[in-house]
């Protein structure tokens, strides 16, 4: 093997070599730093590769055990965790979210469904008043301002990306029912009985497995100034109040905390194994986790439309499903406009594809600068899809 290519460990089916062979392209030509992708067919593990530096430096070769922080790749967990109250009759999610938590029907929000926040749709991007970093580490009093806040647009018309929001608003409502939030919930009822290797709100021990994140390169102030004067309010809200990114997301003070939309740690093996529920129609490795019924809600679509946060920089129509999103005619998650799944910001991301029973997980620690449909993303997605 030449000294520049990097090595890549693991296993993969030969029925799959094309999936390889995408990866290790990553690293030639896409500026793949680490990285893991596994793939699930029919339930069973088809790939499951490493490879590359933990961190920057190049000091600490990635494991097959590293774990990284996966962004909003979380929010499919999350929103399986919701699914499954509602599968046991716990959770309505055409009830106003105010039956479970009585303070949230402030401002005019007692109208607010729980299908709005699954959806991005209940007006809560992002808070109005200054939400420091540190406030966010404060589930207490994140979801007492959510409650309080009032929404910026009417709730249930369009999506704007909750993409902060999203977990502390799904994940009371979790709260309130189980008793739990979410990460020790996600834990009890899934991650622990499926053996994955994932969780929100990492504990301090495995710290030492964790993937250093790299920033995607700076974006020059005239550039960044423009993409910022194209942004609503609403979307500013979501972006930039708090703002956080690779320098936050590598302290010790985010992987503890608990943000179920965005500080997922996990391996890409665990991403696969919590997406293939999805994929397997509520079942997993020899589990059910869902009836079929609820598995398939899970993509009911909520209307397309032009994101209200993500329509700048995204040049088509999007549709979320009651937690992820559709594939759609952009192609997103493979050919299947209903496959469906989450990325997380700077290129990982989750699939499910329950016609093709396949579901994918890829992670790495270079950020690349798009919120969803990184190139390597794609390039893992095209591969597969041409190896069915």
């Amino acid at each position: 093997m030449p000294a520049h290519e990097t090595q890549i460990h693991g296993h993969c089916d030969p029925r799959f070599t094309a999936v390889r062979e995408a990866f290790e392209e990553n690293f030639r030509t896409g500026g793949e730093l680490g990285a893991a992708v596994a793939v699930t067919v029919d339930g069973t593990t088809v790939v499951d590769l490493w490879g590359g530096w933990a961190d920057a430096a190049g000091t600490r070769p990635w494991e097959r055990d590293t774990l990284v922080n996966v962004w909003s790749t979380t929010k499919g967990p999350v929103a399986l965790c919701a699914h499954l109250l509602a599968d046991r009759g716990l959770l309505d999610l055409d009830a106003p979210v105010a039956v479970y938590w009585p303070e949230f029907a402030a401002a005019g929000k007692e109208k607010v469904l729980v299908r709005h926040l699954l959806s991005h749709r209940a007006g809560l991007s992002g808070l109005r008043e200054p939400h420091s970093l540190a406030e966010l580490y404060d589930w207490e009093l994140t979801t007492a301002r959510l409650a309080a806040t009032e929404p910026w647009w009417e709730p249930g018309t369009r999506s704007g990306y909750h993409a902060l929001t999203y977990g502390f608003l799904v994940g009371e409502v979790v709260r309130r029912i189980s008793g739990l939030r979410p990460g020790a919930f996600l834990e009890r009822e899934v991650t622990g009985p499926l053996g994955a290797d994932f969780a929100v709100g990492l504990p301090a021990k495995e710290a030492g497995r964790v993937a250093e994140l790299v920033p995607p390169a700076a974006v020059a102030g005239s550039e960044r100034a423009a993409i910022f004067s194209q942004l609503t309010p609403a979307a500013l809200a979501a972006l930039t109040n708090p703002v956080v990114g690779a320098a936050e997301a590598n302290t010790p003070e985010w992987r503890a905390a608990e943000i179920p939309a965005a500080n997922g740690h996990g391996t890409a093996r665990a991403v696969a194994a919590l997406y293939g529920i999805f994929s397997g129609r509520g079942a997993h490795g020899g589990r059910r986790f869902l009836s079929p019924e609820a598995a398939e809600r899970v993509r009911e679509g909520q209307g397309s439309c032009r994101d209200l946060v993500l329509g700048a920089g995204l040049e088509a129509k999007t549709e979320a499903g009651l937690g992820l999103w559709l594939s759609g005619p952009q192609g997103s998650y493979g050919p299947n406009p209903r496959a469906f799944g989450h990325d997380g910001f700077g290129g990982s991301c989750g699939l499910a594809d329950p016609e093709a029973s396949v579901s994918l997980g890829y992670v790495m620690n270079r950020m690349g600068p798009r919120i969803a449909d990184d190139p390597r993303k794609m390039a893992l997605i095209g591969a597969l899809y041409s190896a069915l």
